[in-house]
């Protein structure tokens, strides 16, 4: 019976945990009534979980009344990491653990404009500080993912044309100057490598690539345990390689590049006569409930991007391909033909044969990887409590040797 009441207490605290994790903070009585536990339940494992340094609590008020906020227990400092995608943002607080205590998407029209994305940035930023009973004062730094090729020196996109209207401008600057913080900018799917390396799942090999499927494709190279990003940034911009040499016009200037053939336009319209007007999303959930053409229309996506991966895979030689992005949501109908493709073009490696696997962090790669951009950037010491304790202990024995 004790045993039974020790599970039940674990689930509960575990989704006190995450349901103030998914909401940045609530006060006792949201939490009950998010949850569906009683307020003594809340209350007593709320002590609980502020007693381990799991969450904090600060007073508030709501409707006039004195309330208790929660928040997840934050370290030293708050990293922030923002993506900014083709046609969404996300943002989300991290500590200096690389826990996520806060995170928030917002959907973009095609084509944003730069000035208003990043003012939709800095008001995001601020709305989630808010939110766990923060302020900017408490941010060492903020990570910025781009869906193109970015010159890590100058934290500017390193080729025209793929960002429209985001050309020649220093977009760290831009952000740094309105909230007063270091800004780091890299590509995305570099983040996403440098994501799924350090916590996801290509963490047990030191070389491996990271394939972010979306609306647009690009691959993320670590070697030796670090993301290698090449001169100007362009390292792995697989999505401008050809794959039709009488092909469409892409954004960069060539002809043919993949993008025009898997890229977000180029799926959706092979199935404008059969489905009318979609969006992205429609196919990736469409394929995912069983309809035959979003799913085909996925799996000749995975085999072209298969065969253009397989040329990086034979350069680099990793040990593991990570695949994310939005495509990757199909799980094996993007995954299957992809493998196939690599598989068939690779040479085939009987030591370590070369593994294909899932994103293990989905739709957050991105984001994580730029708060752990910043967490690299920044110039901080973050002690455990055991080496608070060790630190201490050192201390007391020296004043009494004095």
């Amino acid at each position: 019976m004790s045993g039974s009441q020790s599970s039940l207490r674990e689930a509960n605290r575990a989704l006190i945990v995450e349901t103030v994790h998914r909401h940045g903070g609530l006060t006792q009585v949201e939490l009950a009534g998010s949850t569906g536990l009683s307020a003594a339940t809340v209350s007593t494992i709320v002590k609980e979980l502020l007693a381990a340094g799991v969450v904090d609590t600060r007073n508030t008020t709501r409707s006039g009344r004195r309330a208790q906020m929660v928040t997840i227990a934050h370290r030293v400092g708050l990293a922030v990491g923002v993506h900014i995608g083709p046609r969404h943002m996300r943002i989300a607080l991290g500590d200096v653990m690389n826990e996520v205590v806060a995170e928030q998407t917002l959907p973009l029209p095609n084509e944003h404009r730069l000035d208003t994305s990043l003012d939709r940035a800095a008001l995001l930023v601020a709305d989630l500080l808010e939110r766990v009973g923060s302020t900017l004062d408490e941010v060492v730094g903020i990570g910025i993912g781009l869906p193109a090729p970015v010159d890590s020196a100058t934290g500017m996109v390193s080729v025209r044309g793929i960002m429209r209207g985001w050309d020649e401008v220093h977009v760290g600057h831009v952000l740094s100057k309105r909230l007063g913080c270091p800004v780091f900018v890299d590509n995305d799917a570099n983040l996403g490598a440098l994501a799924e390396s350090t916590h996801g799942a290509s963490r047990a090999y030191r070389d491996s690539v990271y394939v972010r499927a979306s609306h647009g494709t690009g691959a993320g190279i670590v070697i030796g345990g670090q993301v290698h990003r090449g001169f100007g940034g362009t390292a792995g911009e697989i999505g401008h390689v050809q794959v039709d040499p009488q092909g469409d016009i892409c954004r960069c200037g060539s002809r043919g590049c993949l993008d025009t053939v898997v890229g977000g336009p180029a799926l959706l319209e092979p199935l404008r006569s059969s489905h009318g007007t979609l969006a992205l999303r429609d196919v990736i959930q469409r394929a995912i409930d069983g309809d035959p053409g979003c799913a085909r229309v996925v799996a000749d996506a995975g085999s072209i991007i298969g065969e253009v991966v397989s040329g990086l895979a034979t350069a680099v030689n990793p040990q593991c391909i990570v695949v994310g992005g939005e495509l990757a949501e199909t799980g094996e109908l993007l995954l299957g033909p992809l493998r196939e493709a690599i598989r068939q073009r690779v040479l085939l490696n009987q030591i370590a044969p070369l593994e294909v696997v899932p994103a293990e962090l989905g739709q957050r790669a991105e984001v994580v990887g730029a708060l752990e951009l910043v967490l690299r950037s920044t110039d901080f010491v973050v002690r455990s409590d055991e080496q608070a304790r060790s630190a201490d202990e050192r201390a007391g024995e020296e004043e009494a040797t004095h």
